[in-house]
């Protein structure tokens, strides 16, 4: 049965965790990622962060959905978006840590996101949602420090990730948690107003391009930030239970 509270959202990301962990299976990573950060928009809603706490769940949930489904439908061999295609495909490729990461919250936040509040609000004023979805913001804004600290226990050279992007603080998670988040508000703006054969070509526009960023975190095009990751790679962790029980700790 699909999850219908947050609690049960944690409850299906815990069983991903496991089985991952059982299988080796790297798609563990960013479940557990996702996990932490869905049980900390969960604490959010308890102490009253929110506008609209109830809606929040129910966007939450309905969010998380859409991972849950694609997780599933992978593999079960169904089709799925491609820029899903691409996040799952690279649990089977040789990857830094962070690219698995980053390759899921790619599709998640670029092209889930748009989807569950455009479908959330749909024949609802859409406006209303937007104070409560970027107050998301700054609740991630709160873990990325504590995110840095946990990926540098399995990657040694996770501080190459920052330095090779640029040296902007936090570069390579904020490209997610930041940018990402505004072009999927405005996204499921567009998806809003749309309905029938327009929202479904607007949702394979989408895709397409979500793919696109997806790939070049998969193979970046720049020479030293390609060698940085696979230097960053050579030093990492390699079994799965053992990189999740780390970032757990």
């Amino acid at each position: 049965m699909r999850p219908t509270t947050i609690r049960e959202v944690l409850d299906a990301l815990d069983r991903i965790i496991d089985t991952s962990i059982a299988n080796g299976d790297p798609a563990g990573l960013f479940a557990y990622v996702y996990r932490r950060t869905t049980d900390q928009v969960q604490r959010a809603i308890a102490r009253r962060a929110f506008e609209d706490g109830p809606r929040m769940e129910q966007f939450d949930v309905a969010f998380a959905n859409l991972y849950l489904d694609a997780y599933e439908d992978w593999q079960r061999g169904k089709p799925i978006a491609r820029c899903w295609r691409l996040a799952f495909e690279s649990t089977r490729s040789s990857v830094a840590i962070i690219q698995h990461i980053l390759l899921g919250m790619n599709a998640h936040i670029n092209y889930d996101l748009a989807i569950a509040a455009s479908q959330l609000m749909k024949d609802k004023p859409l406006l209303p949602l937007k104070h409560d979805f970027e107050k998301v913001n700054e609740i991630l804004a709160e873990i990325v420090n504590e995110l840095q600290d946990r990926l540098s226990r399995v990657s040694p050279l996770f501080f190459l990730a920052d330095w090779l992007g640029n040296d902007k603080d936090e570069a390579i998670i904020n490209f997610s948690m930041g940018n990402a988040r505004a072009f999927s508000w405005e996204l499921a703006c567009e998806l809003w107003r749309l309905k029938g054969s327009a929202y479904e070509q607007r949702l394979e526009q989408a895709d397409y391009w979500v793919h696109q960023v997806g790939g070049l975190v998969a193979r970046p095009p720049g020479w030293a930030l390609r060698n940085g990751l696979r230097l960053m790679q050579a030093f990492e962790q390699r079994n799965v239970g053992d990189v999740i029980e780390a970032l757990r700790r």
